[in-house]
Protein backbone atom coordinates (compact mmCIF):
# COMPACT_ATOMS: atom_id res chain seq x y z
CA UNK A 1 0.00 0.00 0.00
CA UNK A 2 1.25 3.63 -1.10
CA UNK A 3 0.97 5.64 1.87
CA UNK A 4 1.45 9.72 0.33
CA UNK A 5 2.30 12.64 2.67
CA UNK A 6 -0.08 15.38 1.99
CA UNK A 7 0.42 18.96 1.65
CA UNK A 8 -1.87 21.75 2.35
CA UNK A 9 -1.46 25.17 1.16
CA UNK A 10 -3.60 27.81 2.84
CA UNK A 11 -2.04 31.28 2.01
CA UNK A 12 1.27 30.06 1.08
CA UNK A 13 1.50 27.85 4.61
CA UNK A 14 1.41 24.47 5.23
CA UNK A 15 -1.53 23.59 6.95
CA UNK A 16 -4.22 21.00 7.99
CA UNK A 17 -7.67 21.90 8.42
CA UNK A 18 -10.44 20.16 10.87
CA UNK A 19 -13.10 18.84 8.69
CA UNK A 20 -12.14 20.99 5.93
CA UNK A 21 -13.03 24.27 7.62
CA UNK A 22 -11.00 27.03 6.36
CA UNK A 23 -11.35 29.09 9.89
CA UNK A 24 -10.26 25.91 12.26
CA UNK A 25 -6.83 25.62 10.71
CA UNK A 26 -3.06 24.70 12.38
CA UNK A 27 -0.09 25.96 10.30
CA UNK A 28 2.85 23.28 10.53
CA UNK A 29 5.12 25.15 8.55
CA UNK A 30 5.61 28.46 6.79
CA UNK A 31 8.14 26.70 3.67
CA UNK A 32 6.21 24.51 2.19
CA UNK A 33 8.85 23.18 0.22
CA UNK A 34 11.04 22.13 2.89
CA UNK A 35 8.40 19.90 4.22
CA UNK A 36 8.08 18.54 0.58
CA UNK A 37 11.93 17.86 1.41
CA UNK A 38 11.30 16.24 4.35
CA UNK A 39 8.87 13.82 3.87
CA UNK A 40 11.13 12.96 0.07
CA UNK A 41 13.98 12.04 2.58
CA UNK A 42 11.97 10.28 4.99
CA UNK A 43 11.24 7.66 1.87
CA UNK A 44 7.73 9.35 0.44
CA UNK A 45 7.41 7.90 -2.85
CA UNK A 46 4.21 10.50 -3.75
CA UNK A 47 3.38 13.75 -2.91
CA UNK A 48 -0.43 14.84 -1.70
CA UNK A 49 -0.65 18.11 -2.36
CA UNK A 50 -4.00 20.83 -2.41
CA UNK A 51 -4.70 24.13 -2.77
CA UNK A 52 -7.08 24.99 -0.37
CA UNK A 53 -7.87 28.57 -1.83
CA UNK A 54 -7.88 27.43 -4.79
CA UNK A 55 -10.82 24.69 -4.19
CA UNK A 56 -12.58 27.98 -3.07
CA UNK A 57 -12.21 30.24 -5.55
CA UNK A 58 -12.14 27.60 -8.44
CA UNK A 59 -8.63 28.78 -9.74
CA UNK A 60 -4.95 27.91 -8.62
CA UNK A 61 -3.58 30.36 -5.84
CA UNK A 62 -0.80 28.34 -4.49
CA UNK A 63 0.53 26.99 -7.82
CA UNK A 64 3.63 28.76 -7.35
CA UNK A 65 4.64 27.03 -4.01
CA UNK A 66 3.69 23.90 -6.35
CA UNK A 67 6.07 24.09 -9.01
CA UNK A 68 8.51 25.19 -6.44
CA UNK A 69 7.98 21.75 -5.00
CA UNK A 70 8.46 20.17 -8.24
CA UNK A 71 11.61 22.12 -9.12
CA UNK A 72 13.27 21.28 -5.40
CA UNK A 73 12.33 17.48 -5.83
CA UNK A 74 11.83 16.49 -9.29
CA UNK A 75 12.07 12.93 -8.73
CA UNK A 76 8.90 12.98 -6.04
CA UNK A 77 5.79 12.31 -7.95
CA UNK A 78 3.05 15.12 -6.94
CA UNK A 79 -0.83 14.73 -7.34
CA UNK A 80 -2.29 17.74 -6.98
CA UNK A 81 -6.37 19.36 -5.91
CA UNK A 82 -8.10 21.96 -5.60
CA UNK A 83 -9.51 24.47 -8.55
CA UNK A 84 -8.74 22.44 -11.35
CA UNK A 85 -12.17 23.39 -13.25
CA UNK A 86 -10.91 23.78 -16.66
CA UNK A 87 -8.59 22.13 -19.40
CA UNK A 88 -6.20 25.36 -18.97
CA UNK A 89 -5.35 25.08 -15.28
CA UNK A 90 -5.17 20.94 -16.05
CA UNK A 91 -2.43 22.00 -18.75
CA UNK A 92 -0.73 23.93 -16.93
CA UNK A 93 0.03 21.93 -13.95
CA UNK A 94 1.22 19.17 -16.03
CA UNK A 95 3.49 21.42 -17.76
CA UNK A 96 5.24 22.01 -14.81
CA UNK A 97 5.60 18.45 -13.74
CA UNK A 98 2.88 17.55 -11.76
CA UNK A 99 2.38 13.71 -12.03
CA UNK A 100 -1.70 13.28 -11.27
CA UNK A 101 -4.66 15.65 -11.41
CA UNK A 102 -7.31 15.56 -8.65
CA UNK A 103 -10.37 16.81 -9.86
CA UNK A 104 -13.15 17.24 -7.12
CA UNK A 105 -15.89 19.59 -7.80
CA UNK A 106 -15.98 19.62 -11.76
CA UNK A 107 -16.14 15.51 -11.41
CA UNK A 108 -19.41 16.28 -10.09
CA UNK A 109 -20.67 19.60 -12.01
CA UNK A 110 -19.32 18.11 -15.62
CA UNK A 111 -18.41 14.65 -15.36
CA UNK A 112 -17.22 15.01 -19.05
CA UNK A 113 -14.29 17.09 -18.25
CA UNK A 114 -12.96 14.39 -16.05
CA UNK A 115 -13.48 11.96 -19.74
CA UNK A 116 -11.66 14.57 -21.56
CA UNK A 117 -8.35 15.06 -19.13
CA UNK A 118 -8.54 11.19 -19.14
CA UNK A 119 -8.00 11.50 -22.83
CA UNK A 120 -5.50 14.10 -23.23
CA UNK A 121 -3.37 12.86 -20.09
CA UNK A 122 -3.76 9.10 -19.93
CA UNK A 123 -2.91 7.73 -16.48
CA UNK A 124 -2.35 11.11 -14.67
CA UNK A 125 -6.50 12.02 -13.71
CA UNK A 126 -7.85 11.09 -9.82
CA UNK A 127 -11.10 11.90 -8.89
CA UNK A 128 -11.69 13.54 -5.41
CA UNK A 129 -14.68 12.33 -3.47
CA UNK A 130 -14.89 13.85 -0.46
CA UNK A 131 -18.61 12.86 1.64
CA UNK A 132 -20.18 13.37 4.37
CA UNK A 133 -22.40 10.64 5.45
CA UNK A 134 -21.74 9.22 2.29
CA UNK A 135 -22.86 12.39 0.69
CA UNK A 136 -20.43 13.86 -1.86
CA UNK A 137 -19.52 17.81 -0.95
CA UNK A 138 -18.31 20.27 -3.34
CA UNK A 139 -16.67 24.08 -3.40
CA UNK A 140 -14.23 23.44 -1.26
CA UNK A 141 -16.57 20.44 1.23
CA UNK A 142 -18.60 23.86 1.69
CA UNK A 143 -21.93 22.77 -0.40
CA UNK A 144 -23.60 19.49 -0.86
CA UNK A 145 -23.48 18.13 -3.94
CA UNK A 146 -26.98 15.58 -3.11
CA UNK A 147 -24.62 12.96 -5.10
CA UNK A 148 -23.73 9.35 -2.97
CA UNK A 149 -20.32 8.92 -3.31
CA UNK A 150 -20.67 5.36 -4.66
CA UNK A 151 -22.88 5.88 -7.02
CA UNK A 152 -20.87 9.23 -8.75
CA UNK A 153 -17.87 6.99 -8.40
CA UNK A 154 -19.82 4.28 -10.87
CA UNK A 155 -19.66 6.80 -13.59
CA UNK A 156 -16.68 6.91 -14.18
CA UNK A 157 -15.71 3.17 -14.62
CA UNK A 158 -14.39 2.91 -17.38
CA UNK A 159 -13.00 6.15 -18.92
CA UNK A 160 -9.41 6.18 -17.82
CA UNK A 161 -9.54 7.64 -13.91
CA UNK A 162 -6.31 6.09 -12.60
CA UNK A 163 -7.73 5.97 -9.13
CA UNK A 164 -10.44 7.39 -6.70
CA UNK A 165 -9.29 9.26 -3.69
CA UNK A 166 -12.49 9.22 -0.92
CA UNK A 167 -12.07 11.19 2.22
CA UNK A 168 -14.44 11.02 4.81
CA UNK A 169 -14.79 14.69 5.82
CA UNK A 170 -16.21 14.37 9.42
CA UNK A 171 -12.78 12.37 9.80
CA UNK A 172 -10.71 14.55 8.42
CA UNK A 173 -7.81 16.32 10.33
CA UNK A 174 -9.76 14.74 13.71
CA UNK A 175 -7.13 12.17 14.54
CA UNK A 176 -10.12 9.72 14.94
CA UNK A 177 -9.49 6.90 12.89
CA UNK A 178 -10.18 6.33 9.08
CA UNK A 179 -13.54 5.43 8.44
CA UNK A 180 -12.46 1.79 6.93
CA UNK A 181 -16.04 0.64 6.52
CA UNK A 182 -17.04 3.90 3.97
CA UNK A 183 -13.83 3.05 2.16
CA UNK A 184 -14.42 -0.35 2.03
CA UNK A 185 -17.40 -0.43 0.69
CA UNK A 186 -16.85 2.47 -1.87
CA UNK A 187 -13.56 -0.04 -3.04
CA UNK A 188 -15.55 -3.55 -3.66
CA UNK A 189 -18.41 -1.46 -5.50
CA UNK A 190 -15.88 0.04 -8.14
CA UNK A 191 -13.11 -2.00 -10.35
CA UNK A 192 -11.28 1.73 -10.10
CA UNK A 193 -8.62 1.89 -7.26
CA UNK A 194 -9.44 3.78 -3.86
CA UNK A 195 -6.67 6.00 -1.80
CA UNK A 196 -8.34 6.07 1.57
CA UNK A 197 -8.10 10.05 2.96
CA UNK A 198 -9.27 11.51 6.39
CA UNK A 199 -8.65 10.52 9.74
CA UNK A 200 -5.53 7.81 8.53
CA UNK A 201 -4.05 8.37 12.63
CA UNK A 202 -1.97 5.46 13.86
CA UNK A 203 -0.34 2.40 12.71
CA UNK A 204 -3.23 0.78 14.05
CA UNK A 205 -5.35 2.21 10.97
CA UNK A 206 -2.71 1.64 8.32
CA UNK A 207 -2.90 -2.01 9.02
CA UNK A 208 -6.74 -2.04 9.18
CA UNK A 209 -6.44 -0.72 5.43
CA UNK A 210 -3.66 -3.16 4.79
CA UNK A 211 -5.74 -6.11 5.52
CA UNK A 212 -8.35 -4.87 3.42
CA UNK A 213 -6.19 -4.17 -0.25
CA UNK A 214 -7.93 -6.70 -1.99
CA UNK A 215 -11.24 -5.03 -1.91
CA UNK A 216 -9.38 -2.40 -3.99
CA UNK A 217 -7.82 0.37 -1.31
CA UNK A 218 -4.58 1.00 -2.78
CA UNK A 219 -3.25 3.66 -0.93
CA UNK A 220 -3.44 5.89 2.59
CA UNK A 221 -3.33 9.51 2.45
CA UNK A 222 -2.03 10.81 5.32
CA UNK A 223 -1.87 14.34 6.70
CA UNK A 224 -1.93 15.61 10.53
CA UNK A 225 -0.77 12.47 11.90
CA UNK A 226 2.42 13.40 10.20
CA UNK A 227 2.80 16.40 11.69
CA UNK A 228 1.74 15.39 15.19
CA UNK A 229 4.29 12.61 15.06
CA UNK A 230 1.73 9.43 15.53
CA UNK A 231 3.06 7.81 12.59
CA UNK A 232 6.55 8.23 11.68
CA UNK A 233 6.40 7.74 7.64
CA UNK A 234 9.63 6.22 7.05
CA UNK A 235 8.45 3.10 9.28
CA UNK A 236 4.88 3.19 8.48
CA UNK A 237 5.73 2.51 4.44
CA UNK A 238 8.00 -0.04 5.72
CA UNK A 239 5.27 -2.05 7.75
CA UNK A 240 2.59 -1.48 4.56
CA UNK A 241 5.04 -3.27 2.73
CA UNK A 242 5.72 -6.05 4.68
CA UNK A 243 2.11 -6.36 5.26
CA UNK A 244 1.29 -6.16 1.24
CA UNK A 245 3.55 -9.65 1.03
CA UNK A 246 1.57 -11.62 3.06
Amino acid sequence: MLLIPAIDLKEGKCVRLRQGRMDDDTVFSDDPVSVAQQWRDAGARRLHMVDLDGAFAGRPINADVVRAVRETCPDLPVQIGGGIRNAEIANAYIEAGVSFLIIGTQAVREPEFVTQLCQDYPGQVIVGLDARDGVVAVEGWAEGSGEEAIALAQRFEGVGVSAIVYTDIARDGMMQGVNLEATQALAEAINIPVIASGGVSTMDDIERLCGVTSSGISGAIIGRALYEGTIDLSAAQQQADALGQR
